[in-house]
């Protein structure tokens, strides 16, 4: 065997052979692109520089709301005995829970509707006594 078999076997000659990438979101344990919201965060200008750790951190909120978002959603369609989430379960979902709705106030979700709710004046008064008086003083003539 000729030193030339081995060479080629070695990427031309130069060092170990080259092993099997890792992304970041790998590394993280994340869902989402680590990477690429590390790009935009560069492209977007928000800073001269970037942290390496920032993208990370910005990756796990988003995958972390994402997933609140999503599970709520999925509440509220299997309540509504479906198994497709639509926008109007996306909407019950954040408008009923006070976090996402104090964080996502100003967001309108489109074919969301709005929360059934009937204004408390416009309900009927509850009596303190069940029956009414016999007999009232308009009618004692």
């Amino acid at each position: 065997m000729s030193s030339e078999a081995t060479v080629t076997a070695t990427r031309g000659g130069r060092g170990k052979p080259k092993a099997k990438s890792v992304s970041k979101s790998q590394k993280a344990g994340l869902q989402f692109p680590v990477g690429r919201i590390a790009r935009y965060l560069k492209v977007g200008r928000y800073a001269r520089r970037v942290g390496s750790g920032s993208p990370v951190y910005l990756s796990a909120v988003l995958e972390y709301l994402a997933a609140e978002v999503l599970e709520l959603a999925g509440n509220a369609a299997r309540d509504n005995k479906k198994t497709r989430i639509i926008p109007r379960h996306i909407q019950l979902a954040v408008r009923n829970d006070e976090e996402l709705s104090k964080l996502l106030g100003a967001v309108t979700i489109v074919s969301g509707g709005v929360l059934p709710q009937i204004h408390p004046t416009l309900l009927p008064k509850k009596n303190l006594k069940d029956k009414p008086e016999v007999g009232s003083a308009s009618q004692e003539f």
